[in-house]
């Protein structure tokens, strides 16, 4: 048989650490007393009508909400639900023991069972502990006698006396349950809470809760598997006794454990204060070479400040010399006052030359020694910096690498990491970033911490650098840093469309994805059949798709992938005002009878082809990037060839009227030109024999998440 003071740890509240008062059974199963969940339900239309937790917990002392719970009702009232503060109608309610959001349904609390088992329990448990403390009657007339009976159908105590008189013999009360004097007081039939007048005769076993024929009828457990209540008291019943009976067969094994566990908490003390002593020990070596440096340091200064002060003060002495009737001067002028020819030039020479000195140097004037001490300033910022990474060894965690391939920089940076042994070593990562800024010496590095190995990160500046690296933690020890990687954003803010399937879209020689992200040219089939009528020149022409939202102002970017297949690609952007000359240009100048070169170097022909394009466009294809024929563009053909980007990007500044064609790995601007904006502006491409073009994706949390599972 248990004792009853060994099983306390059961019998309390995860809400208010005390013993449970009229527990509820929430959906998930665990217990909170009534007064607890009230208070924590009223604690949400706090945070809601205040904006916070703050005073909704110091509203409530008898309640110890954990932080984690605090925190989920901020999240929640940060979501901008409005509520009833009359009454906790929250359907939302964080349970204190499995911390988790628990939806309560319409009902809320009224919809909760009391859970008079575990009431029973707790009560006989308080009897345990105040055996010695009597329950009066509640009927006597003062001062009250001590209760003999408690009536389980009146919920009251009685002495003998007033137990007769209150339940008279041949009368209906005379049949009433009583029992010991308590003060738990249970109702013999369990009600259903939602058909209050119904009894419960049925157990959900999809819910796992008691429900009536009425939930079952036309309820929200009309759908779901039940079973008769004395169905479900037989099978939970063996399958308690029978778990029970297996955990007391175990009891030698417990026992063990126990003692293990007592091991360990003995082992676990004893290492940490030699692994204290060992910190301690390893900060002190650390400060004593502090310490030594600093001597060294202050001894220096002192040195050389002696030094410097003796020199100033003999020349503040000789220049003190220099005055009337002091030092040199005074001497002089003493020698002055011999008669005496060859005395005086016996000692005048001497003298005449120290005197041109003094006038030479009080031309030129200089102190004998500088008086700042910049040689002596410390510089600490590398140590500094060392001292901040200090952390325990990392005992064979592995250093995580920046995988350059898998991140991207685009609407936001989705950095992604890996572990050299393909190894899930560290239990936790810390990401870190900042941006790389030429006039600051020192950056402030952003912390996040991760807990799987990609991090999408938002509100970068735009056209700006920055360097991002990571490290591992398992437990209270750390990785060293991995090497850093420096990503570039784009150089304006990210424009998102699609391909238009309808203005000039030739479903015919183009195919688009379902998500209209993806358009591959198939021109070459329908080509091939039309040639058979053809015996003379191969006549092709573009094929060209817009994207589906223009551009009316402002400074946009928009990147895209053409396939290494393609055969010629033509990118860039158009004019609304243009876009019927785009589909219907007449001048087919990949015919051979259409000859622009009339054979001399005029550079005529060039400015009456570029006066022909509606738009512009530069040209790809082969694995190459074409920049277009200028004036200010290079002679040589070769030097205007240039390797395809695996992502191409375009940025377009309404305002400047320009348009910059870029490398979107890098952010790299390979061209740019100026163009006419005055109308909206739409992305343009062309597709011409086997090519294909996909549009980058933003990137977002689902992409993370997509990201992770590849």
């Amino acid at each position: 048989k248990v004792a009853i003071k060994g099983i306390e740890r059961e019998l309390i509240c995860p809400a208010c650490k005390e013993l449970f008062t009229h527990p509820l059974i929430l959906p998930c199963q665990h217990s909170v007393c009534h007064k607890c969940v009230k208070e924590i339900l009223f604690a949400f239309e706090d945070s809601f009508a205040d904006g916070g937790s703050e005073s909704s917990n110091q509203s409530s002392p008898r309640i110890k909400i954990s932080s984690s719970s605090m925190d989920r009702i901020d999240r929640i009232s940060r979501s901008g639900i409005k509520r009833n503060s009359l009454t906790p109608k929250s359907s939302l309610f964080p349970c204190p023991g499995c911390q988790r959001d628990i939806d309560l349904g319409e009902r809320g609390i009224n919809g909760l069972f009391r859970n008079f088992t575990l009431e029973t329990i707790v009560e006989r448990y308080r009897q345990a502990a105040r055996a010695a403390i009597a329950i009066m009657c509640d009927f006597c007339k003062p001062p009250p006698q001590e209760s003999t009976k408690s009536c389980m159908d009146c919920s009251a105590s009685y002495c003998n006396e007033c137990f007769k008189i209150h339940h008279p013999w041949g009368t209906v009360k005379a049949q009433h349950e009583y029992v010991g004097p308590t003060t738990n007081f249970r109702p013999k039939i369990l009600m259903c809470p939602e058909h209050e007048m119904e009894r419960v005769n049925m157990y959900c076993e999809i819910c796992r809760r008691p429900v009536c024929h009425l939930c079952k009828l036309g309820g929200c457990h009309a759908n779901h598997r039940v079973t008769t209540m004395s169905t479900a008291y037989k099978t939970l019943k063996e399958k308690l006794s029978k778990d029970i009976e297996y955990l007391i067969s175990k009891e030698s094994q417990v026992k063990g454990h126990i003692t293990q566990l007592d091991f360990l908490l003995k082992e676990t003390e004893c290492n940490s204060e030699r692994a204290k002593e060992e910190a301690l020990h390893s900060f002190e070596k650390l400060s004593h070479v502090l310490e030594e440096k600093k001597s060294a340091a202050l001894r220096a200064i002192e040195v050389s400040k002696n030094l410097r002060l003796e020199k100033l003060q003999t020349q503040a002495e000789e220049y003190q010399g220099l005055l009337e009737n002091n030092g040199l001067v005074g001497y002089a002028q003493e020698v002055l006052k011999e008669t005496d020819p060859s005395c005086f030039v016996q000692t005048a020479k001497q003298l005449h030359v120290r005197i041109q000195k003094a006038t030479e140097s009080l031309k030129s004037f200089r102190p004998a020694a500088e008086t700042t001490f910049e040689d002596f300033v410390v510089d600490i910022a590398k140590q500094e910096e060392i001292l901040g990474d200090l952390s325990f060894h990392s005992n064979g965690l592995e250093i995580p690498e920046i995988n350059k391939e898998q991140s991207r920089m685009y609407s936001k940076a989705l950095i992604s990491w890996e572990c050299p042994g393909k190894t899930d070593s560290a239990d936790v990562y810390v990401l870190e970033y900042h941006k790389l800024n030429g006039e600051e010496e020192s950056a402030t590095w952003q912390e996040m911490e991760v807990c799987s190995k990609s991090k999408i990160i938002s509100d970068l500046d735009d056209d700006s650098s920055y360097a991002f690296r990571v490290r591992g933690y398992k437990g209270s020890i750390c990785s060293p840093w991995s090497q850093e990687v420096i990503l570039r954003t784009p150089p304006a803010p990210v424009f998102s469309f699609l391909f238009d399937d309808k203005c000039g879209y030739n479903s015919e020689h183009l195919l688009l994805n379902p998500r209209r992200t993806s358009v591959e040219s198939r021109a070459g089939f329908p080509l091939l059949l039309g040639s058979e009528r053809m015996q003379v020149g191969c006549y092709t022409t573009l094929d060209y798709i817009i994207g589906d939202t223009g551009i009316a102002k402002g400074k946009h970017f928009w990147a895209f992938r053409v396939e290494a297949f393609s055969y010629l690609v033509k990118v860039g952007v158009v004019s609304s005002n243009k876009i019927q000359k785009l589909f219907h240009n007449t001048h087919d100048v990949t015919s051979p009878r259409y000859e622009q070169d009339s054979g001399h170097d005029s550079g005529s022909e060039d400015a009456f082809f570029d006066s022909l394009q509606p738009f512009t466009l530069v040209t790809l294809g082969m694995k190459k990037f074409f920049i277009p024929t200028t004036p200010a563009a290079p002679k040589d053909p070769a030097s205007r060839i240039l390797p395809l980007p695996p992502c191409l990007g375009i940025c377009l500044d309404c305002d400047k009227g320009k348009v910059g064609f870029y490398d979107a790995d890098c952010m790299e601007c390979l061209y740019e030109c100026e163009m006419d904006c005055s109308g909206i502006m739409y992305p343009a491409f062309a597709l011409m024999g086997s090519a294909a073009i996909h549009l980058e994706e933003a990137v977002t949390a689902k992409y993370g998440e997509y990201h992770d599972d590849i």
